[in-house]
């Protein structure tokens, strides 16, 4: 049964968008003026903006941990309740009878390729370790073992279902509103189930602008953090010097994020789509090719071992992981600022990026598809990620030669890839492959980015004005050069803010107010479903009357039939 189309989108829509030089202005103009005004700001008083980011750090993100902790848990169990309902049965397309755009394959193949970035790169074998080194507060850690099967379950804990679930959220309520409704690409129209007609107005600009910081704020976190580990890899090959804790100086990292971002732009304005798909599967190959290499030459019957066993782990201590707020620990809330409420934060703001890429390769899946293919099939490939890369880390300093974990139990995140590879055989070869794959990822992140904030930023034109694309993409740079400066002078100051921690306190703030439009997408999402399946069960039910009552005509009539038969029969 197709359901009916939802009204035309907005007036604005309705005008040919290529005669305008902005599309949408009234959702353009605050973003980027908002944009504009805080790298300026930045730039100018960068003292001032790191203080500012230290407060926030220390009164604002660490007091926030309860309420991420409960959204989150709130996504899980919500999407999995609309997989499992009579709902997930429902086709994410105009025509219940259209077959999807892509095979069972195809599609698995290209959740797999969303769940690779930047921060599986940095994180593989730093988060285990980092959680070994320094046991989280009021986890298991009386013995070494104990100490890095804890590790695991919170890295699993953070990548895993939670994470992926957040995507769904935004992803599905995307799909259904692009392809079972016909709107435009576009935060605002997922919204018009709870919304009606306000999404038109100054509501549905401030939801778009809204999804548009959360979105850069996200994108500049992971080319942050990109930078930060190319710099380090860059010194291990001997291109460049490290400082005395082996990290890259923060006036390389700018200058990297502005070569790499002027390489983006290039891509951008020349419109290589084609080189780009052909950058993104040279990438997964290589990150496939890095991960197999890893598994046979490292310690391959424990790394299977690890992974069979802490998908168990995960599974048995799942409830405890989602709603640990570590409330009765020591240091409790300031961990979860660094970790758990971070990451979240993170995932949220990269929402809107991942969701609109899943709800466009999704078309014709139903809900329970969607649903369970997003959580499922990243969450696996991850899992096994975390399993080579932090597994072989983990053997090394268990019933190995150690070195990745200092005496004080710190460890370093930029180079700690770098020191697992050195322990390989090939050593070089790997370093510069694994180099590769972070330019690769922050190349393809920045224009793939920037085109996603560029149809929000143009009211869902899926063809956005390459000049605003190329504007996106270079604020998206800016913002992480300006908070790594910020985060640098901080630090000289004595302020408890890193050029990292400068990127991870934006990202968890900007995410806040996009928590609560998500919160709004459930709503909205839920209310759809449940009103089409309200209408698909009364059609089910009148068809179904309508075939007792054909039935019992027929029955009725064929006996009137039949006696007539026997009647004229008895009278000849």
């Amino acid at each position: 049964m197709a359901v009916d189309q939802q009204v035309p989108a907005s007036d604005e829509q309705e005008v040919p968008e290529r005669r305008r030089l902005i599309p949408a202005p009234r959702v353009f103009y605050p973003a980027a003026g908002l944009l504009v005004l805080f790298v300026l700001a930045t730039a100018v008083f960068p003292e001032w903006m790191g203080s500012w980011i230290s407060v926030a750090n220390t009164s604002v993100v660490t007091e926030l941990g309860w309420w991420y902790i409960g959204v989150v848990a709130f996504f899980v169990f919500f999407s999995i309740w609309l997989a499992v309902s009579p709902m997930g049965s429902i086709v994410l397309a105009k025509d219940t009878d259209d077959e999807p755009d892509f095979t069972l394959g195809s599609w698995f193949a290209m959740l797999f390729a969303a769940g690779m970035g930047i921060g599986l790169v940095y994180w593989g074998v730093a988060e285990p370790l980092s959680h070994y080194g320094a046991v989280p507060p009021g986890e298991a850690g009386a013995t070494a073992a104990l100490a890095a099967k804890s590790a695991m379950n919170v890295t699993f804990l953070h990548w895993g279902l939670h994470a992926w679930a957040i995507y769904v959220v935004v992803g599905l309520a995307i799909a259904y509103s692009v392809h079972r409704r016909g709107n435009p690409i576009s935060i605002r129209w997922a919204l018009y189930p709870l919304l009606g007609n306000r999404i038109r107005g100054f509501w549905g600009d401030v939801i778009d602008v809204v999804a548009i910081l959360g979105t850069l704020f996200g994108v500049a976190t992971s080319l942050g953090i990109g930078v930060s580990q190319i710099g380090a890899g860059l010194g291990y090959l001997g291109v460049v010097e490290l400082d005395e804790a082996g990290n890259p100086a923060t006036w390389l990292l700018i200058g990297l994020i502005i070569v790499i971002t002027a390489i983006a732009l290039v891509s951008v304005v020349t419109g290589v789509d084609k080189g780009i798909k052909w950058l993104s599967n040279i990438n997964m190959g290589l990150a496939i090719a890095l991960v197999v290499f890893i598994l046979v030459v490292g310690p391959t019957v424990f790394i299977l071992s690890d992974f069979m066993t802490q998908i168990g782990s995960y599974l048995t201590n799942f409830f405890a992981l989602t709603f640990n707020a570590r409330p009765f620990t020591e240091g409790g809330k300031e961990w979860l600022g660094g970790w758990t409420t971070y990451y979240w934060g993170w995932w949220m703001s990269w929402a809107p990026f991942v969701g609109v890429f899943i709800a466009r390769i999704s078309k014709g899946r139903t809900v329970r598809e969607f649903v369970f293919g997003v959580l499922l099939v990243p969450t696996i490939v991850t899992f096994l990620w975390f399993s080579v890369l932090g597994g072989s880390g983990l053997y090394r300093e268990l019933f190995g030669e150690g070195g990745l974990v200092d005496a004080e139990g710190a460890v370093n995140s930029n180079t700690a890839l770098f020191q697992l590879l050195d322990g390989f055989p090939l050593s070089a070869v790997t370093s510069v492959v694994a180099v590769v794959l972070i330019v690769i990822f922050f190349v393809t992140s920045s224009d793939s980015g920037s085109f996603v904030v560029d149809m929000l930023g143009s009211g869902g034109d899926p063809n956005p004005p390459v000049w605003s694309r190329a504007f996106w993409a270079a604020m998206e740079g800016a913002i992480a050069a300006v908070l790594l400066w910020v985060g640098l002078r901080a630090a000289e100051a004595g302020l408890d803010v890193s050029p990292l921690g400068a990127l991870q306190t934006m990202a968890i703030l900007l995410a806040l107010p996009f928590s609560i439009v998500m919160l709004m997408m459930c709503v909205a999402t839920a209310r759809a479903l449940l009103r089409e399946n309200k209408l698909r069960e009364r059609e089910q039910r009148r068809w179904f009357a309508g075939q007792i009552a054909q039935d019992i005509y027929d029955l009725e009539n064929g006996g009137k039939a039949r006696a007539r038969v026997r009647g004229r029969s008895k009278g000849r």
